[in-house]
């Protein structure tokens, strides 16, 4: 109880001091301009977007852990033998198959 006192002490002190000697609020044409693209909105922010991103990016990350599987296998195959080796063609054997599939469907597919 005593550190859950502390914390949220802290966080209500570092609060109320940032509120205290903070700028005051003035805003004008130039702080509500936009800053990160340099041009005014033209869609919601809230807009959907096409699952194809999310799918690259899980092909992505999962061809990103296959490499990351690859370079321990390959530092230790002499000692890891034949069925490492065999082991290591499963897992690309399986790996591949889904990357032909998805293929085939057409989810690689950008129109």
């Amino acid at each position: 109880m005593i550190f859950i006192a502390v914390a949220v002490a802290i966080g209500v002190g570092a609060f109320i001091a940032g509120w205290y000697l903070g700028q005051p609020s003035r805003p004008d044409a130039d702080k509500n301009s936009p800053y990160e693209c340099g041009f005014e909105a033209f869609e919601d922010a809230r807009m959907k977007f096409d699952v194809r991103y999310y799918l690259v990016a899980i092909l992505f990350i999962l061809f990103d852990l296959e490499i990351a599987f690859l370079f321990p296998w390959g530092v230790v195959l002499e000692k890891i033998g034949r069925f490492g080796f065999l082991a290591m063609v499963v897992f690309l054997t399986i790996l591949v198959v889904g990357f032909v599939y998805e293929w085939a469907k057409g989810a690689l597919d950008w129109e």
